[in-house]
């Protein structure tokens, strides 16, 4: 097939655009600026490459065109966050045999009542771009529906691997728990330690969006959740991790007041959008229409994605790692 890869150097394209190419697609990819991906690879010498500001052609009304004028067999959009955005593609798409594949996001649930979540008993999302992504899922489902454009929806947990920073044992992108528990010094974990995360690794993450366009038919008018087959607490993880450096946690349940007042804002607030989520997702689905299966745990996700960090010297760490 020929597949246009919108978005394609960051954190899911540096897995699938190789994987794609590998499979013997012919493979474009669309990108805004001359960014390479976290990770090279030979493949990419054999990607027709195409720069486009999307954010302007949206506004000029001319993206959507320039993604038809490509003429791809599948679409996979890694980069579209607005209703909006996502319409217009769509309109442009429509009365081809293109199949879009859009890029979702676990955030289009809200709090978790029942686990396993399933695409049956998702609650509503909040925030912003939880609420714009599930409104996109939302569309392209009703659009496959009434007969217009085959869509399929994918929707990652927080996708870690080597190259950049996972989201840490408290919900988090702050440097300085990596540096506590490799030390043995006291972390302090709000709420009960028992909030979950959703992890996956973007190699699993890209394998999805390969099965989807090599199951059109099965994946048509389909949405899905694609996470690690493992959630783990914060708690967990930052025994976790310690151990990681031969260490044993030593961790300090604090009140949600306590620990807004002794970390930055940045960081409190990424901790609270992650932690009171307390999100564990259901593969079946996508096993069973789409043969996906996640080559890596959630442990084995983030333990990539730290081992990288460590090794490059991007977080400072008393011991290094013993694994």
């Amino acid at each position: 097939m020929r597949i246009v890869v919108i978005g394609a150097t960051g954190h899911i394209g540096t897995f699938l655009v190789p994987r794609l190419v590998r499979a013997g697609h012919d493979v474009v990819t669309v990108t805004r600026g001359t960014r390479t991906a976290y990770a090279d690879s030979p493949e990419w010498e054999q990607v027709e490459r195409v720069t486009a500001d999307r954010e302007q052609e949206d506004r000029d009304g001319t993206f959507g065109a320039r993604i038809v004028g490509l003429r791809p067999d599948a679409v996979i959009d890694l980069v579209c966050f607005t209703l909006s955005s996502a319409e217009a593609l769509v309109t442009a798409l429509r009365g081809t045999d293109a199949h879009l594949v859009h890029c979702g996001s676990i955030w289009r649930v809200g709090v978790s009542h029942v686990l396993p979540i399933t695409e049956a008993n998702a609650t509503p999302p909040f925030g912003d771009y939880g609420v714009q992504k599930d409104a996109i899922a939302r569309m392209l489902k009703e659009e496959t529906a009434s007969g217009g454009l085959v869509t399929t929806s994918l929707h990652p947990g927080h996708i870690s691997g080597p190259g950049w920073p996972p989201i840490g044992p408290l919900g988090n992108l702050d440097p300085s728990v990596w540096t506590k528990l490799s030390a043995g010094e006291v972390l302090e974990v709000p709420g009960l330690g028992a909030e979950t995360m959703a992890h996956v690794h973007a190699d699993d993450v890209a394998q999805a969006f390969q099965l989807a366009v090599e199951h059109r038919d099965a994946a048509a008018g389909e949405d899905f959740f694609i996470t690690a087959p493992t959630a783990l607490t914060a708690r967990g993880y930052a025994h976790l991790a310690a151990s990681w450096f031969g260490q044993e946690a030593r961790l300090d349940s604090v009140s949600w007041d306590r620990f807004r007042e002794t970390t930055p804002p940045e960081h409190a607030g990424a901790s609270w959008e992650h932690l009171s989520r307390s999100q564990v997702f259901s593969i079946e689905k996508p096993r069973r229409l789409l043969g996906y299966e996640p080559a890596y745990t959630a442990e084995e996700t983030v333990l990539d994605a730290v081992r990288w960090l460590v090794s490059h010297g991007e977080v400072e760490v008393a011991l290094p790692l013993v694994v």
